[in-house]
């Protein structure tokens, strides 16, 4: 009997993000990558994943993921088994933060996607991943994924809404993984959601910044294989 386990992927990101840890999954597991390409809004991107699915899945995300997979569980709980949070957040965006985002939109818009991509990479990877080819493997990602999806991807980011009230209705297993050198979304943040969610588990994956499965992802493997078995 396969566990079907829907990962979905972050901002810019596609289903490479998840192969090195795929790779690494019990042979009972049956992955499949959801597709966040079409949608402005975490609602239309969580509506599409939930018309795809199976009747009852495991679910994971690694940042906007993160905002995708809470909007699944709050649209169907009863179609979750399990929940992993990886590298995510349950606050909304703040204003600071908006404005950023808008920034490298317009620098996307004047064509300027490659130096965006570049620009965010000593913010996404930990130091040690900075001159590897990880950091060349999460730009050739952004590259694939394109500029009208980057920015679908972005305007949905910026509309999400404040999932912390949601976090305490949680009720299957639930995985917290965040990098340790993760700058974009710092381990206190992860902290907030599994103190919230009642039963969580906190791992904390070393040698990682934001992107864990492509910098350790046997670290993560290791997470996921023993949460998919609570």
């Amino acid at each position: 009997m396969y566990q079907p386990l829907v990962m979905v992927p972050g901002l810019r990101c596609d289903g490479f993000l998840y192969q090195p840890v795929i790779t690494r999954l019990g042979d009972d597991i049956a992955p499949a990558i959801a597709d966040v390409s079409l949608d402005d809004s975490i609602a239309g991107m969580a509506r599409r994943i939930l018309a795809a699915a199976p009747p009852r899945f495991a679910l994971a995300g690694l940042s906007m993921g993160g905002y995708v997979v809470l909007e699944i569980v709050r649209q169907a709980p009863e179609r979750v088994t399990h929940l992993a949070l990886l590298d995510t957040n349950a606050r909304p965006d703040s204003d600071e933060r908006k404005q950023a985002r808008l920034a490298e939109m317009d620098l996307v818009r004047q064509g300027k996607s490659a130096l965006v991509s570049r620009m965010a990479l000593p913010g996404l990877l930990a130091p040690a991943h900075l001159d590897g080819p990880v950091a060349d493997q999460v730009h050739d990602m952004a590259m694939r994924v394109g500029t009208d999806t980057y920015l679908r991807q972005q305007t949905a980011i910026m509309a999400r809404i404040d999932s912390r009230p949601f976090l305490k209705d949680i009720a299957v297993p639930t995985l917290v993984g965040v990098g340790a050198e993760d700058k974009l979304i710092p381990l206190p943040l992860s902290e907030e959601m599994a103190e919230c969610i009642p039963g969580a588990e906190l791992v904390v994956f070393p040698d990682a910044g934001h992107v864990p499965t492509l910098e350790n992802p046997g670290a993560v493997a290791d997470a996921m294989n023993a949460w998919l078995k609570r």
